[in-house]
């Protein structure tokens, strides 16, 4: 059976025929306002997700509950965010599992929190700090809005200093100057297990790299990734769409290494 869409959760508004998406939150006598005309949140609330709903222009929406990449996309932001098709990268190369704990430093906007918070399930922890208590706040409203506030620790925190956890599954950093935080990160990581990384320029690849082989990380890798939607129509036939998400960082990863 079916669970129906709840007041006071986060609700996807899918413009038919248009692609537009616009995500709203339940509210008891709320109205959702477009140029497509007013939703309102009582003829939502209740029903299957993936209902249609009509505007009060006749135009017909679907209403869905957002999934991770629409979830990180459409958060309140302060900062750059890290982009769905890095973020699927990312969750792979850290290995994340139910249960997992894991260390994030520059939180930002919190988009790649929720993936994380998400991944680690109930049972699981993140530690996410920043340097910032205005990003720190801004981040947890985000989870918040996604119940997933009760998975993440937030704690400020500058570059290099020692984490205050330890032998943690996995460690995600996105920082201006990361190598900074290498140190840190190869101390509070479990023997074996995942670090991952984004860098925004070639020269700040070179000196991550530097830093990571120095402390003792093994089985380093660096990619770059692209992608470009592709427009599918039944009349005008089959071509990619003529922009895309080009170069938003390069993308790195690295395991734990013991000593000789």
């Amino acid at each position: 059976m079916a669970r129906p869409l709840n007041y006071g959760e986060a609700v996807l508004l899918w413009e038919d025929g248009k692609g537009r998406t616009f995500l709203i939150t339940l509210e008891e006598g709320g109205e959702f306002h477009s140029h497509r005309g007013v939703i309102r949140h009582d003829d939502i609330a209740g029903r299957p997700e993936g209902t249609p709903i009509l505007s009060g222009t006749g135009h017909r929406f679907i209403a869905f509950r957002p999934r991770v990449p629409e979830r990180m996309m459409k958060v309140r932001r302060r900062t750059q965010i890290v982009y769905p098709k890095d973020a699927g990268w990312l969750i792979l190369a850290l290995d994340l599992f139910p249960g997992a704990r894991v260390i994030e430093m520059g939180t930002g906007s919190g988009a790649f929190t929720i993936v994380l918070a998400q991944l680690v399930g109930r049972e699981g922890r993140v530690y996410t700090f920043d340097r910032r208590q205005d990003f720190l706040e801004n981040a947890l409203a985000n989870l918040e809005r996604y119940g997933l506030r009760e998975r993440v620790e937030a704690q400020l925190l500058e570059a290099g200093q020692p984490f205050p956890e330890d032998d943690v599954d996995a460690i995600f950093l996105d920082l201006p100057d990361p190598w900074l935080a290498v140190p840190a990160a190869y101390a509070a990581l479990a023997p074996g297990r995942p670090i991952a990384l984004i860098v925004p320029t070639a020269e700040q690849l070179k000196t991550t790299f530097a830093a990571l082989q120095e402390v003792g990380f093994s089985a380093l890798e660096a990619v770059e990734l692209l992608e470009r939607k592709v427009l599918v129509r039944a009349r005008e036939g089959v071509r990619p769409f003529e922009r895309m998400v080009g170069f938003t960082g390069y993308l790195v990863s690295a395991r734990k290494a013991l000593p000789n």
